[in-house]
């Protein structure tokens, strides 16, 4: 799949996204607080807290944008924040997707649990990153070609982070956010995150089309992560939902990256039909070192273009988490004595 035309090429109005950009000395405010981080781990109840007590001595306007954006149905489904502060130095990319274990300050740690905070609370699922609350997003050669988080040479489709769940509803359990921070950007600078918001989606598509996305004629395979490590590599479908859900004026669409079973003929053409109203619709943003998306998981879909990976230690390197506002609903997920859930 080739990359999505940006919307302002189609056109149509997008969903408004939210720029932040933070003045320099909040940016240096916050730099000196979050170097004195230890390493996540530990009594993450109080380096959740102490992140969050850092970020709230931003300016109140600031931070009223920020919490604004997590608060409210009727807000754009992402946010760009810029010029956030940087770790003094970087050791080499992980190759593997897992923590550095040559990370010595954790200034990048503290921003993206900082931002988290003000959305919701982070959460671990065992079955991604082995349930830790940061997962470092670096491409790993393995996985290039996969719709995952470790693939580089195919273009990611657009979707949401679901969840396996064994009553058949992937999107229960999905974090509500997900924040992505950079700190290093590809080789080559052509890596580009895309966000098609599901208001935007909706109004690109004709009346029979919706429809049809709003039958349970789909279903949607577990994420690539799960299919891996727990299925063995065989498919783990859902049972049959729609994609697009929700009242006209503030929709929620779910979409699997590793892959969608449409049920009949005509939903394979909606199928297609929505990927393609993603790429006329999507934001584009091509994140540097200092920057963040602020994505809502269930507001719109987000995908990400192919680039080249050298594997060499200066690869892309992402930081992510997974926030929900929520988590009495997935109780039941709970891992005893732990903040991970099943």
């Amino acid at each position: 799949m080739t990359a999505p035309a940006p919307a302002r090429e189609a056109g149509r109005a997008p969903a408004t996204l939210v720029t932040v950009d933070l003045p320099d000395a909040a940016r240096d405010a916050l730099g000196a607080q979050l170097a004195q981080l230890p390493p996540p781990g530990g009594d993450v109840d109080w380096l959740l807290t102490r992140c969050l007590q850092i970020f709230a001595q931003l300016p109140t306007g600031l931070l009223q944008q920020l919490l604004d954006f997590g608060r409210h149905s009727d807000t754009p489904g992402v946010g760009h924040l810029r010029n956030a502060p940087l770790d003094p130095a970087l050791p080499r990319t992980p190759g593997d997707g897992r923590p550095s274990p040559d990370k010595g300050t954790f200034v990048a740690e503290g921003v993206l649990l900082g931002l988290s905070a003000l959305l919701g609370e982070p959460i671990g699922f065992t079955t991604e990153k082995n349930g830790q609350l940061v997962h470092d997003v670096v491409p790993v050669p393995e996985g290039a070609r996969t719709q995952t988080n470790q693939g580089s040479s195919v273009f990611l489709n657009f979707h949401n982070d679901i969840v396996h769940d064994a009553g058949g509803h992937y999107d229960l359990a999905s974090p509500d956010f997900l924040v992505l921070s950079c700190l290093r950007a590809d080789h080559d600078g052509i890596a580009g995150t895309y966000y098609a918001d599901a208001r935007d989606i909706c109004r690109a598509l004709d009346p029979a089309t919706l429809e049809v996305l709003r039958s349970p004629l789909f279903r949607m395979n577990a994420p690539g992560s799960y299919v891996r490590d727990v299925a063995g590599g065989a498919e783990v479908l859902s049972a049959p939902v729609p994609m697009i859900s929700g009242p006209e004026s503030s929709p929620e669409v779910s979409a699997a990256a590793n892959g969608i079973r449409a049920q009949d003929t005509r939903a394979r053409a909606a199928l297609d039909r929505l990927q393609q109203a993603c790429r006329e619709v999507a934001h584009e943003v091509f994140l540097r070192p200092g920057e963040a998306l602020l994505i809502n998981n269930r507001k719109g879909l987000h995908a990400r273009s192919p680039f080249t990976a050298r594997y060499d230690g200066q690869d892309r390197w992402l930081q992510r988490t997974y926030v929900r506002r929520n988590q009495w609903p997935i109780r039941h997920r709970a891992v005893p004595g732990s903040r991970r859930l099943h």
